[in-house]
């Protein structure tokens, strides 16, 4: 028995959380299903004000499942979302699961060759998107050309007298429809609003299994290469049981969430299409983080629980603490995604008065696995310990069968029933991905205490050699983030000309200030080994991001390299 095998984690959680997760039982059709049959008056979803119950949700569905079914789509499909944050992206999802298809999410703002690189990988015959995106889609080559492509209007699913003012022959009218609308030159789309007028899907006809996918998640991993994770109804289930036993201060019917991660990402998808749809939540939609958009859905929905990402949490914070927003209402919050400081915690609590705890997790877990306590053992600096029916190990990166000690660095593995069952199609980086056993390699670098809190200490793949000496990027990042003078850090690997690599940094300064390279270095020199401490120092206007904020550290590489 290795040292974590005991779980010594359960000691630090929070009152009322089990061990284990009771047996999962439902599809996720099924469990919106028994959502709408408790909570049928209750509020659903939110959206610029425009409100849909849970009945009314439900009814949406089965409408969109068998406007689905007439075009084609049977069970085994592939179906593609490519759409915002909207109404009708929650109704997709869905239908399209109620006929046992697989969903495939999408970022919409990909280019058209990113998105082909996923279509040539799925093979979708069917495809709901965005008008704004319709014409990317249907402009594939015809070894690709999807069979149906189902056309989304955002601007349908707001009130109507926001339509009407978007209609207005006025320049400010004008933009804001044109980032929410657009009209296809393609005419092969079929318009959302023809798809749904249809008799609701009979309650006989036959869904999916629990062990059926769900959901083709694209991921880059620890290659770069996107590869569609394939996670099943039960994965799925299963996260958002374990996410709801995490909290168990909230309530069934009560809650308000804040839809402002892209529900096409893994983080947004479980923790709003699946986690607030299980207790009866109500799940305000924005298509993007704005202050504006948020301060004015909190005057009558405000919310008492938010997912999000630290830089999001620190603006929010700002906000509030100069009365732009009222944030009292926020009692839960979970930070994912990126590493989480402290100083924000500490800001966002000091403003909000509620607790905010951060996770982790990867696309291929569905994708939380662990978290810090919602309660006074919560253990900022760290991600916490694993969720209940979750395992984890540290082991030797090089041999995997080879557990480290608690207190040593290694690979963290997870298993448990979140864990997905492999990448779509592609057995080779499934075999590399999962170990006998279940255990998932996460490919990040991990310390686990006494107690079972782990510390992330970098990607595996992201370290940097220098000097035969191994830099974590992220400690580095965390030093110059502390000087004053800086924004914003990312640290990168660069060649050197006589071989090996040194460590680079590209930094934000804060406004007025200038760049001091040799007093920054001496600042990292008080706080970092001699080899830690950055070669070469080089202030940007800003660093590349994802949609949901995390710093792309490929791209900076990539941009400092052009550079030289």
């Amino acid at each position: 028995m290795t040292a974590l095998e005991s779980r010594p984690w359960l000691s630090a959680y929070a009152d009322g959380v089990p061990a284990e997760i009771d047996e999962v039982t439902q599809t996720l059709p099924e469990m919106l299903a028994a959502t709408v049959a408790r909570h049928g008056n209750r509020t659903a979803l939110e959206f610029f004000g425009a409100t849909t119950t849970y009945r009314e949700l439900g009814e949406s569905v089965d409408r969109a499942a068998e406007g689905l079914r007439r075009l084609g789509v049977t069970a085994g499909d592939r179906v593609a979302i490519v759409l915002p944050n909207c109404p009708q992206h929650v109704i997709a999802f869905y239908a399209a699961l109620r006929l046992g298809a697989i969903v495939v999410e999408h970022n919409p703002l990909y280019t058209a060759r990113e998105l082909r690189h996923q279509f040539e990988d799925h093979g979708a015959r069917f495809a709901i998107v965005w008008d704004k995106t319709v014409d990317t889609i249907a402009d594939f080559p015809t070894d690709l050309r999807v069979e149906r492509i189902i056309s989304v209007d955002v601007t349908e699913a707001l009130p109507r007298g926001k339509r009407m003012l978007l209609r207005l022959p006025i320049a400010k009218a004008r933009e804001s429809r044109a980032q929410l609308t657009a009209k296809p030159r393609a005419k092969v789309a079929l318009p959302w609003s023809k798809l749904v007028r249809h008799r609701p899907l009979s309650r006989r006809a036959a869904g999916p299994t629990l062990d059926d996918t769900a959901l083709l998640q694209y991921t880059s991993g620890t290659t770069g290469i996107p590869k569609g994770a394939v996670l099943s109804h039960r994965n799925l289930r299963a996260n958002a049981m374990q996410g709801r036993a995490w909290v168990p201060g909230l309530v069934e019917g009560e809650e308000t969430f804040y839809g402002v991660l892209p529900l096409f990402h893994a983080y947004g998808m479980t923790l709003c299409l699946t986690f607030a749809m299980s207790i009866g939540a109500k799940l305000v939609l924005f298509p993007k983080f704005d202050v504006g958009l948020m301060a004015d859905a909190a005057k009558k929905s405000p919310p008492t629980f938010l997912p999000a990402v630290p830089p999001i949490y620190d603006q929010l914070a700002r906000a509030a603490s100069r009365g732009a927003i009222d944030l009292s209402r926020v009692r839960f919050a979970i930070s994912g995604a990126m590493s989480l400081p402290v100083a924000t915690v500490r800001r966002w609590e000091d403003t909000t008065g509620g607790l905010l705890v951060e996770g982790y997790g990867m696309t291929e877990s569905s994708p939380v696995a662990l978290g810090n306590p919602m309660g006074p053992s919560r253990r900022p600096g760290t991600v916490g310990v694993p969720f209940p029916s979750t395992d984890i190990r540290i082991v030797d990166p090089d041999d995997p069968s080879a557990d480290r000690e608690p207190g040593e660095e290694g690979e963290l593995l997870l298993r448990g029933p979140q864990v997905f069952s492999g990448y779509w199609r592609r057995p080779a980086e499934t075999a590399d991905a999962l170990l006998p056993g279940g255990w998932l390699r996460t490919g990040d670098i991990a310390v686990v205490s006494p107690d079972g809190f782990v510390t992330i200490v970098d990607r595996l793949k992201e370290l940097i050699i220098t000097g035969g000496f191994n830099v974590s990027p992220s400690e580095v990042e965390d030093t110059l983030h502390a000087h004053p003078d800086v924004e914003a850090a990312a640290v990168v690997a660069a060649p050197r000309s006589s071989g090996g690599e040194e460590v680079v940094a590209a930094v934000v300064l804060r406004d007025g200030a200038e760049l001091d390279v040799e007093g920054l270095r001496d600042f990292c020199r008080t706080r970092l080994a001699a080899y830690k401490v950055p070669r070469r120092i080089v202030a940007v206007d800003d660093l590349p991001r994802s949609l949901i904020g995390k710093v792309l550290r490929r791209q900076v590489r990539e941009q400092l390299l052009a550079r030289d």
